[in-house]
């Protein structure tokens, strides 16, 4: 039974109003992540919905103007796009498929400047679906100060030319938005390795650490 009867109004106000903006502001943010997404996927179909109504104008004039409705022409390019993506994931695991796309990895690394960014992100791609060698994918590394910890995402481990000691690339996602970070380069005895899953991580991460698991290697000797 609530005891909040005897409480003031205007403690009883705050009371509930903060507990509304508990329920309200995930809800808030899980809708524009979700309305981000869907223009994104959106805006790439676009132009192929608008080049289909162009081309059904002469023929069939309902339909265009059906499809350069704004409502309609947003989810008939989302649709499209997810059906694009869906048939070249289906074609990569087959063999021709598989084949076309080292053809076309092979075409892109020979243009200059496009090169780099594009076989940059199929490194960073393919070192997050790896377990780097000597060190668990989720660690913990000391940033932005020596007393503080920070969750960071090892993409890589190589070895100091001069001394010989073991390196990691680590990268620091930033909370909420996990797409921006910094880049770390840190002594692999100075990192402290987690059990999380990259799943665990990103959780933690997004959440500002409210979601995660309970325990936690925060130090070397735990």
């Amino acid at each position: 039974m609530s005891t909040d009867s005897g409480k003031p109004f205007v403690a009883r106000l705050r009371t509930y109003v903060i507990t509304g903006l508990f329920v309200i502001v995930p809800l808030w943010v899980t809708w524009l992540v979700l309305v981000f997404l869907f223009n994104l996927i959106a805006s790439l179909g676009g132009p192929w919905v608008r080049a289909l109504a162009r081309a059904a104008a002469s023929n069939a004039p309902a339909l265009s103007r059906w499809l350069l409705d704004f409502r309609v022409q947003a989810l008939c390019a989302f649709v499209l796009v997810v059906l694009v993506l869906y048939v070249l994931g289906w074609a990569t695991t087959r063999v021709v498929g598989h084949q076309a796309l080292s053809l076309f990895n092979r075409f892109v690394e020979r243009i200059p400047l496009v090169q780099n960014i594009y076989g940059s992100t199929r490194k960073l791609l393919a070192a997050l679906q790896q377990k780097p060698d000597g060190v668990q994918r989720v660690v913990l590394i000391e940033f932005p100060t020596p007393e503080m910890k920070a969750v960071g995402l090892v993409t890589r481990t190589f070895v100091d030319e001069n001394t010989g000691e073991e390196l990691a690339a680590v990268y620091v996602p930033t909370t909420p938005n996990p797409t921006s970070g910094y880049l770390e380069i840190v002594p692999l005895s100075r990192v402290i390795s987690t059990e999380w899953s990259l799943d665990d991580a990103m959780a933690f991460i997004m959440s500002g650490g409210a979601v995660g698991p309970d325990h936690i290697h925060y130090s070397k000797g735990a």
